[in-house]
C-alpha cells in the first residue's frame, strides 16, 4: 500500500524520501526518493553513500514487511555496485528477499532512474533483531531510562 512518509522525520527528509510506493508481505518494497543537488559531489553526481542508503532502506522495508513489527532489520553486510552516475531527480529503490533464514536473511535491491535504467545494485545480509532488545540497548546506550 503506498504511503506518504512523515515529513517531520529528519532521516526521511535528509535522504529525500518522497513516498513508499509499495510494501509486500512476501518481502518486497519500493520507495521513491528525490535525489537533491545538495547530495551531489563534483560533476553533479549523487554521493554513493546516499545511493547505498536508499537501497539499504528499501531492503529494510522489505524485511519489515516480511517479518512484522516485532523485528528491527540490522544490516550485517552491504555490497553495492554502481553502474551509472545518479543525477538529481526522482529515483526508485526496490528490494526483495532472496533467501529467508532463521535469524539472518539475504536481500537484493537496485536503484533506477525515472526511465527504468538501473543505476546501482546491492546485496545485503540482514539480522532480524528483536525490537524489545534493540530498544532496551538503545535506552541503555543513551542513558534514557524512559
Amino acid at each position: 500500500m503506498p504511503e506518504t512518509p512523515d515529513a517531520s522525520h529528519s532521516l526521511y527528509e535528509t535522504m529525500g524520501l518522497v513516498r513508499i510506493i509499495a510494501i509486500d508481505p512476501e518481502g518486497r518494497a519500493s520507495l521513491e526518493y528525490e535525489a537533491k543537488p545538495e547530495q551531489c559531489h563534483s560533476g553533479g553526481v549523487v554521493q554513493g553513500g546516499f545511493i547505498s542508503g536508499w537501497i539499504d532502506a528499501a531492503m529494510a522495508h522489505a524485511a519489515m514487511a516480511k517479518n512484522g513489527e516485532g523485528i528491527v532489520p540490522m544490516t550485517l553486510e552491504l555490497k553495492v555496485s554502481y553502474f551509472a552516475p545518479t543525477r538529481p531527480g526522482p529515483v526508485i529503490a526496490e528490494a526483495w528477499v532472496e533467501r529467508h533464514g532463521k535469524r539472518t536473511s539475504f536481500y537484493e535491491g537496485h536503484l533506477t532512474d525515472k526511465d527504468g535504467t538501473v543505476l546501482a545494485k546491492a546485496t545485503s545480509t540482514i539480522l532480524r533483531a528483536d525490537v524489545g532488545r534493540v530498544m532496551a540497548a538503545s535506552r541503555k546506550a543513551t542513558g534514557d531510562g524512559a
